[in-house]
């Protein structure tokens, strides 16, 4: 297919297609599922000279190439790697590009293993780890350092959904020669592409939305051409590939994830909304909505919202917010989200330095599935006069 074709294509066009050529494996729609380790040469001098495209297992396979491919496509990256979770996408960068004696940046509403591997591995390897205010903007300038070589972003944040001006941060934060990190695992690809904004190396756990039905874990990390090698080389050094049967099932999830992140969206878009009129509910934290402090910075940069926000309860405390938990039928209680089913989680903000929880009351982040929105409004009230009865 013509690549200037191709870029004009709409995007579930785009989805439907990207990544591998049917041709090339006799026509089947579908890539196959390469199991391996051990790749043959030819002949010693093949060997001795890796002049062949695979060598070994975790260097690649045609699967991961065609999941390699299409990312690249969706990010406009230089290169792509696939890790075992979403956690391993943001350590294996930060490994690559850190060392004894650097000054790292990251935004205070990241995600919590984010925080727990900066505080405790890092730490230990002698990086210097420093927490920003999300809304920090263009002043990021102010507290970056001669030895700052990473700032880590991530938009919206986690559980607060604060969205950064990552242009700005981007723009003041490589003239002073630092590497920008984005996890963009909330907007996907689709919504928000980090490596036009400025941003060096896009992170995404693509357990989320990419794979789309609870049941993998992996992650992929993009690069632009400058930070590329560096990312790859360490990939390679520290042998953290994911295994071929998850590599397909992303593949696989790729080509229906447009049309599930606009079902996402308006479900949760409609609830969010819905929320904001509800008793028990001091205000609804999802930047999609006018009332969100950050609303109009999303909408100058992103192009969409996904299925996850959280809503502050009004007045309560730890018994109401599980007793709003205990009754929902509906949405699962369970970690992750991206899946096809709603989910319930309380949040815990007590780890952060700067951007401090919310005072009116406890956390619940709602992952909004693929299920009839008028059901997921009775279960949320449900769980609302539940957690106005508890005493």
């Amino acid at each position: 297919m013509d690549k200037a074709n191709t870029a004009r294509q709409g995007i579930n066009t785009r989805l439907a297609h990207m990544g591998n050529d049917p041709q090339e494996f006799f026509g089947f729609v579908n890539p196959p599922v390469v199991h391996a380790s051990t790749v043959l040469f030819p002949d010693a001098k093949t060997m001795a000279e890796s002049s062949q495209r695979y060598t070994y297992g975790t260097r690649g396979t045609p699967t991961t190439d065609a999941l390699t491919n299409a990312v690249n496509e969706l990010e406009g990256a230089a290169g792509t790697i696939v890790v075992p979770s979403g956690l391993a996408a943001v350590t294996v960068p930060l490994l690559a590009f850190l060392k004894a004696g650097d000054h790292l940046l990251i935004v205070d509403s990241v995600y919590g293993p984010t925080r727990r591997f900066a505080d405790t591995m890092l730490a230990r390897l002698g990086i210097e780890v420093e927490y920003y205010d999300p809304r920090i903007g263009a002043g990021i300038a102010s507290i970056l350092k001669p030895n700052t070589r990473v700032v880590f972003t991530e938009s919206p944040g986690s559980n607060t959904f604060e969205v950064q001006d990552i242009p700005a941060i981007s723009k003041a934060s490589k003239a002073q020669g630092a590497i920008v990190m984005m996890d963009n695992t909330w907007a996907t690809p689709l919504y928000f592409r980090p490596l036009d904004h400025g941003v060096d190396i896009s992170i995404h756990a693509a357990t989320k939305y990419p794979a789309g039905h609870s049941d993998v874990l992996i992650g992929t990390v993009s690069a632009n051409a400058d930070c590329w090698k560096q990312l790859h080389e360490t990939f390679i050094t520290l042998g953290t590939c994911s295994g071929s049967d998850d590599v397909y099932q992303m593949l696989r999830g790729l080509r229906t994830m447009g049309v599930r992140l606009e079902r996402h969206e308006k479900s949760a878009l409609e609830i969010a909304g819905w929320l904001e009129a509800q008793p028990g509910v001091a205000r609804v934290l999802h930047p999609g909505l006018a009332s969100h402090p950050d609303h109009a910075l999303w909408k100058r940069d992103f192009s969409g919202s996904s299925g996850i926000f959280s809503f502050v309860m009004d007045g309560a405390d730890r018994p109401q917010a599980h007793a709003f938990l205990d009754a929902l039928e509906i949405f699962g209680l369970g970690y992750s989200w991206g899946g096809y089913e709603s989910l319930a989680v309380p949040v815990f903000l007590g780890d952060r330095v700067v951007a401090k929880a919310p005072p009116e009351g406890p956390v619940i982040r709602l992952q909004i599935g693929l299920e009839d929105v008028e059901d997921l409004k009775a279960d949320i009230e449900r769980g609302l006069l539940a957690a106005s009865r508890k005493t």
